[in-house]
């Protein structure tokens, strides 16, 4: 990674990468297996950078709330390793899966213990041990995005939780699979119920950025007190990097160069450590599911800033 310049001029490096963006938006389609999803401007484009030095810097939507969807498994991870500790390993894999992020065929192979944490299996798995150290694996994600972000009007949206519930029969089979293997300490249907809620999360730009501040500070949290160790901040990050994006994390790291989470509502998180995250959204997706806007405006931003971990 090139030296910190001092002289950056974030709003202006933002501009350019929403102006790179500007001719893919729309390209690719919403997430419309999600009913409530469905009707998103798939042109809407917002992008936000946080610094670890306190600058906040953002172009378009980038207040507008939105659906984190799969953005929360990053959270959830975060809270589960903080409370739990090393355990949650044995429970859930490190690995890329190569499979599509809703996918049943490795689990039975691999007998209920899901490939990555970012994908569907992996983040009930997930849910499911930070329900059993908290009690509340929802209200815990919602008080920590809250409080990183310094805005208390996160929410749930109740309209996308229903219906994903109401539509997520794979997710159910998944969830009943892992439970077979004896790899849910908690009953099925609590799991899920946490879990369509967490990823139905309502947040902007600006308030990820400011919640992915949490690993380029390396663990610490906004109040200077640490949630996790250095070196499983590390852990997370890398985790990030070969696991964020489903299927396509090698095609984002190529083109990013940094670790991230993407989520089907549009928005992807990326995190550039020492230095600041990033958030941008766009709601029209590539097969994989990852935002084709956010992805070309994560892009032009690491090449114009020189910002990577590569």
């Amino acid at each position: 990674m090139a030296p910190v310049n001092v002289d950056v001029d974030y709003r202006q490096l933002l501009n350019e990468a929403m102006a790179a963006a500007r001719p893919v938006l729309g390209t690719g389609r919403v997430a419309d297996y999600i009913p409530a999803l469905a009707s998103a401007d798939p042109e809407a484009f917002g992008m936000a950078l946080a610094t670890v030095g306190g600058e906040v810097h953002g172009v378009g939507d980038w207040d507008r709330p939105f659906s984190v969807q799969s953005i929360s498994k990053l959270f959830t991870l975060a809270l589960a390793l903080a409370h739990g500790g090393d355990a949650l390993w044995k429970r859930v894999g490190r690995e890329p899966s190569g499979n599509p992020f809703n996918s049943l065929i490795q689990l039975e192979t691999e007998h209920g213990i899901p490939r990555n944490p970012f994908i569907n299996a992996g983040a009930l798995v997930v849910t499911d041990a930070l329900h059993t150290v908290t009690g509340d694996a929802l209200g815990a994600v919602l008080d920590f995005v809250r409080a990183e972000s310094g805005n208390p009007l996160v929410a749930v949206d109740p309209e996308v939780a229903f219906s994903e519930s109401q539509h997520g029969h794979r997710n159910a089979a998944l969830a009943h699979f892992i439970a077979h293997f004896g790899n849910l300490h908690n009953p099925v249907d609590t799991v899920l119920e946490h879990y369509y809620a967490h990823c139905a999360m309502v947040a902007s730009c600006r308030d990820l950025a400011l919640v992915g501040g949490l690993l380029a500070r390396h663990g610490v949290r906004a109040d200077g007190t640490r949630l996790l160790s250095r070196s499983d901040a590390k852990r997370v990050n890398a985790v990030l990097l070969t696991c964020g994006t489903y299927d396509a994390a090698g095609e984002f790291a190529y083109r990013v160069g940094l670790p991230g989470k993407s989520g089907v509502g549009g928005g992807i998180l990326a995190i550039v450590p020492g230095r600041g995250a990033l958030c941008a959204w766009s709601p029209a997706l590539d097969p994989s599911g990852n935002s084709v806007g956010a992805t070309t405006a994560l892009d032009s931003f690491t090449t114009l800033s020189d910002w990577s971990v590569f």
